[in-house]
């Protein structure tokens, strides 16, 4: 895994991270009856680890379908009918 992410966007990422799962674990624990979305909460761990790691799959995945096959990178052409 090559890093995809850049210093200042991994250290936004851990603050991030631990930020909403501070407030997660805040709210969850002075509702007696009530518990944090787990989504919520493995989301949150996510980016922390996102941002240890400092690789992104969505930023990788967006990357490769940015990229041409042949190395080239080219507009993506529009192919709208002539109406002159």
């Amino acid at each position: 895994m090559k890093p995809n992410i850049g210093l200042i966007n991994s250290m936004i990422r851990i603050t991030a991270g631990f930020s909403m799962l501070t407030y997660l674990t805040i709210r969850g624990a002075r509702k007696e009856g009530s518990s944090s979305h787990p989504l919520l909460i493995i989301m949150a761990s996510l980016k922390i680890a996102e941002g240890i790691v400092r690789f992104c799959p969505l930023t990788a995945l967006y990357e490769s379908a940015a990229l041409e096959t042949d190395g080239k990178e080219e507009p993506w052409a529009q192919n709208l009918p002539d109406d002159a």
